[in-house]
């Protein structure tokens, strides 16, 4: 060890690669990390943080709407001020930013603000032109939104320019049916912009339950949200007045001020010298890794987005976690990837954890199925019409919860809690013997029947 600059490199600063930093330096590992833009990855400076405070600053345009039932006395005509919003977000992105840069400095991770590329299986060559050596390397590059090939795709952008939109367009076209899209489809429609989402399948949020997802889409159709499915690009033209003419097949074409592709993400791993080390990237670009997150070199590994495992910021930071553990804490620990929960931020959000009913008859065959399709308490006042899904899969045999999924209000923080549950082998009889808590949205997963 003594051999070499570093006993860790981390190539990457964002959730998985600060984790695994901060953790090998406690666990005593000299440590340095390479990041060529800012701390904190695209989890806090581009991603889930600030895309989560515009999905709280959309849902006041049907709060102040709802408040006048509730007796409040509000403006026919509310003011929306982005620019105010915009300014308050990224504050906070700064301060997360300094928060994460303070707390590897105060474990005494060395951080070089330049862009590192691997040159071997225990060194790298900093933009800067210095080479320096690690005996091992952490690759955390995290990914970057996919952008289809098509004529005029440089006038669109991504989740990562969102963010800094000089204004909300008054006509909006999204590219895509996931998380992505679905979450950015309700905050604009709720900032007044008309919405249009493309997708090349009929199916929106394929990893979802279909009855939830099936729910959701006919909630967004009802606010106003056109979708245009069976829809590929086939080419974007800039109009002399700044507008966008989109053309897609099986579609008329649509003029919108706008277009936002969220079509996928794609591992950071071009021009990252990875070859130099013997380490070949799986079809999608991603680096192939065993269950200890180490590559195919022994002295490299890799976690979070650039891996082929699950995209999620929990699972990247749970992956660094296991990786500083197992190799610096003398604490092996594997990541366990069975029930993880996800939710989708959009209007109204949607949650789930397990298998959905589908998965759970082609795996167990013989399941019971439990919903609850209710409209929330605040809804019934308010005169909104929107309705809750809640579902629970059981399999027939042992009573056992193999999935709970759910839409409407306050969905993932509901599920949180219920995951545990159901991470812990549960069965419908523990929900049923566990009392209500009355009034909530929440009390319906025990009084399903």
């Amino acid at each position: 060890m003594a051999g070499y600059d570093y006993d860790l490199f981390v190539i990457g600063a964002g959730s998985g690669g600060t984790r695994a930093a901060r953790v090998s330096a406690a666990h005593g590992a000299r440590v340095a990390v390479a990041e060529e833009y800012r701390v904190g990855g695209t989890c806090v400076i581009r991603g889930c943080v600030p895309k989560k405070l515009l999905v709280y600053g959309a849902h006041f345009a049907e709060d102040l709407k709802d408040a006048q039932r509730f007796g409040w006395r509000v403006p026919s005509a509310p003011e929306f001020d982005w620019k105010c919003l915009q300014e308050n977000v990224l504050a906070e992105v700064d301060r997360i930013n300094g928060a994460y840069t303070s707390t590897l400095e105060s474990h005494s991770v060395e951080i070089i603000p330049e862009r590192a590329v691997v040159t071997g299986p225990n060194s790298v060559k900093l933009a800067g032109g210095r080479e320096v050596t690690a005996e091992r390397i952490l690759i955390a590059v995290g990914a970057r939104p996919a952008v289809p090939e098509c004529k005029g795709s440089e006038h669109g952008i991504t989740s990562n320019e969102v963010f800094h939109l000089d204004a909300i367009p008054r006509r909006v076209l999204i590219a895509g049916a996931g998380y992505i899209a679905n979450e950015f489809a309700g905050i604009f429609h709720q900032f007044g912009a008309h919405v249009t989402l493309i997708n090349r399948s009929d199916v929106i949020l394929r990893s979802y339950d279909a009855q939830i997802r099936d729910r959701l889409l006919q909630i967004s159709m009802m606010k106003g949200i056109d979708f245009r499915f069976h829809a590929e690009f086939a080419g974007i033209e800039k109009q002399a007045d700044g507008s966008l003419k989109v053309s897609m097949t099986n579609h008329d074409p649509v003029e919108v001020d706008c277009v936002m592709f969220a079509t996928g993400r794609v591992p950071n791993t071009e021009g990252l010298g990875l070859e130099s080390a013997g380490i070949e990237l799986d079809a999608k670009g991603a680096v192939p890794v065993d269950e200890d997150s180490q590559s195919s070199c022994p002295s490299i590994y890799a976690v979070g987005d650039v891996t082929n495992r699950v995209q999620l910021t929990p699972v990247a930071i749970r992956e660094g976690q296991a990786f500083a553990d197992t190799v610096f804490g003398g604490k092996p620990t594997r990541v366990d990837y069975d029930c993880i929960p996800a939710a989708v931020f959009s209007h109204p959000p949607i949650a789930g954890v397990g298998m959905t009913e589908s998965e759970a008859k082609q795996k167990l065959g013989n399941v019971r199925v439990y919903t609850s399709d209710f409209r929330a308490m605040k809804n019934v006042l308010a005169n909104r019409n929107e309705r809750c899904l809640y579902k629970m899969i059981c399999e027939a045999e042992t009573d056992r919860v193999v999935g709970l999924h759910m839409i409407g209000p306050d969905a993932p923080e509901i599920l949180q809690a219920a995951a545990i549950a159901v991470k812990a082998r549960l069965t419908k009889a523990d929900f049923d013997a566990t009392v209500a808590l009355h009034p909530s949205m929440a009390e319906e997963l025990v009084l399903m029947r």
